[in-house]
């Protein structure tokens, strides 16, 4: 009996991983999205204070402003100052749009000690496709 129930559990299991094969979604390419980053005097005020209530942990969000969407990627507090954030990818397919940011260190020297809350915003024109974080 226990032998047949394991032979029944281990078919059914490679039944259900060759159909994952099957149903594997084919990714278009991408195309790149126009984007602006924006200066932190510029962003709209609801915005940065969304941003100022979440800016601790690290967080994504979208927001839209009339004809705009915006973009944003924060990293949470760090120990120091000195950090940038630099757009790696930011592009549409049908499966959505993608965004990938990378958060760069400061130099050794540039470590002050006083904590920081990088964050980054781009703007780009409003769409109803699903945002991808990267």
């Amino acid at each position: 009996m226990k032998k047949s129930v394991f032979l029944l559990w281990l078919g059914l299991t490679v039944l259900m991983l060759g159909g994952c094969r099957l149903i594997r979604i084919e990714e278009e390419p991408r195309t790149e999205v126009k984007y602006q980053i924006v200066e932190e005097e510029k962003i709209p005020k609801a915005l940065q204070t969304l941003i100022d209530e979440k800016k601790d942990k690290e967080f994504r969000m979208t927001y839209q402003d009339g004809k705009l969407l915006y973009l944003v990627r924060g990293y949470g507090c760090q120990m120091s100052g000195g950090y940038s954030i630099s757009v790696e990818e930011l592009s549409r397919s049908s499966n959505g749009i993608f965004f990938k940011t990378q958060l760069l260190g400061p130099q050794e020297s540039e470590q002050l000690g006083v904590p920081s809350y990088p964050y980054i915003v781009v703007k780009l024109e409003y769409c109803r496709d699903p945002v991808n974080f990267l």
